[in-house]
């Protein structure tokens, strides 16, 4: 299986330049760019061989199909923390699905909840999970549905999880599908340091980056690996 690397650059950069600039050279064969919506429709004429990625649906799908959107983040911590219920979040992948829109379904526990052993963690994040996809036909949820595992205590921190942590919970949320060809991403202080030890991890199938998206060299790095 082919790894993915998602770069998610939540509201960076600040000018419509310096975006323009960063697609270019993250512009490679297996990512997939997932800029600022204001910067979708210049930063997908700029792609060529990396896919266009939309950080939620605050357009309706159709539009985002329009910009030549393929894949789309849905349920992330940070729209979590200001509201987004799991009603919510089925909602919009049964939408971005019908529309055969790639989801990428970001699940992760609080720090309170990891330190209650990992396999509290695995049960708070399959009951994530299942709430997310209630409903979906079976199709859906192997062909277009990736899931991204990112413990919310390890998002922006620089306390990257354990890629044997990391592992027994992407196969944690592969058997909770009951697919083992769904595809599950690690997110969480991903760097060019670390990224090659999870990307060697038995489950893990590519990662979802934030910060190090940002920064030319280190994502060619993660691309390279």
């Amino acid at each position: 299986m082919k790894k993915l690397i998602i770069g998610n650059w939540k509201s960076n950069p600040k000018t419509l330049a310096q975006a323009i600039k960063l697609a270019k050279a993250s512009d490679k064969r297996g990512a997939v760019i997932a800029p600022p919506f204001v910067f979708l429709e210049e930063v997908g004429k700029v792609l060529k061989k990396a896919a266009l990625g939309a950080q939620d649906l605050k357009i309706p799908p159709e539009e985002l199909k329009r910009l030549g959107v393929k894949y789309v983040i849905i349920g992330h911590s940070e729209r979590r923390a200001l509201g987004e219920t799991d009603t919510v979040i089925n909602k919009k992948v049964k939408t971005a699905l019908a529309l055969s829109l790639k989801v990428i379904l970001c699940v992760g526990e609080k720090l309170s909840v990891r330190k209650k052993g990992i396999t509290v963690a695995k049960k708070f994040v399959a009951g994530q999970l299942q709430s997310a996809i209630r409903q979906l036909a079976e199709a859906d949820k192997i062909q277009n549905l990736i899931v991204a595992y990112e413990p919310i205590w390890a998002i922006g921190t620089g306390r990257n999880d354990t890629p044997a942590d990391a592992s027994e919970m992407a196969m944690s949320i592969k058997k909770s599908l009951k697919s083992a060809k769904t595809k599950v991403l690690y997110g969480g202080s991903v760097n060019g340091k670390n990224a090659k030890f999870f990307l060697k991890a038995l489950g893990i199938d590519g990662l979802l980056i934030g910060g190090a998206s940002l920064k030319e060299g280190e994502f060619r790095r993660i691309l390279e690996i």
